[in-house]
């Protein structure tokens, strides 16, 4: 996955390309987390927390595959996989490559289902999860969209924190 967010952002005018931007740069942030690390390093947690760099990797991706299901299917379903427990860390045969090839792969994804919806004013059913109340919610793909960048941007500030205790090694001095 390329870490610039020139080459992550398509170029679609007003909103959906700020918003994509926006969810660019913070895939760029996290991304920068995991410049240089090997698997043993991605695997390895450094925290109170079971978070992991490759476990946080692969949880956002799995999160936008979902969120973007959700927004372009909007039937409500819950997206297989969306409530997995592995999502969150990485498996003795993973591969940190092979996450950030995924990740790529979800970012294009997201990128495509934004360029070709009608609006962003579409609203849809979010699915029946046990921490949702028991009446149907619905979002605008908008609202999808600014949780997506919430998601990433909390779990780049995770990997942060992760990263620094991992070996002294930040964001900012990384850039």
């Amino acid at each position: 996955m390329t870490t610039s967010s020139h080459n992550l952002t398509p170029l679609l005018p007003g909103e959906r390309g700020e918003l994509l931007h926006a969810l660019s740069e913070q895939r760029e942030l996290l991304l920068i987390t995991v410049r240089g690390i090997t698997d043993v390093q991605a695997a390895q947690r450094t925290t109170a927390s079971d978070l992991t760099l490759g476990g946080i990797v692969k949880h956002i991706t799995r999160g936008e595959q979902v969120w973007v299901q959700i927004m372009v299917k909007g039937d409500g379903e819950l997206p297989e996989g969306m409530l997995d427990m592995e999502q969150y860390g990485m498996a003795d045969d993973e591969a940190l490559t092979g996450l950030l090839n995924q990740y790529a792969a979800a970012a294009r994804t997201t990128e495509q289902a934004v360029a070709g919806l009608r609006d962003l004013d579409r609203s849809v059913p979010l699915p029946s999860t046990p921490w949702s109340p028991p009446e149907t919610v619905y979002w605008s793909a908008r609202r999808i969209l600014l949780h997506l960048i919430r998601e990433t941007a909390q779990h780049a500030g995770h990997a942060d924190i992760i990263r620094e205790s991992l070996d002294g090694a930040s964001t900012t001095a990384q850039r």
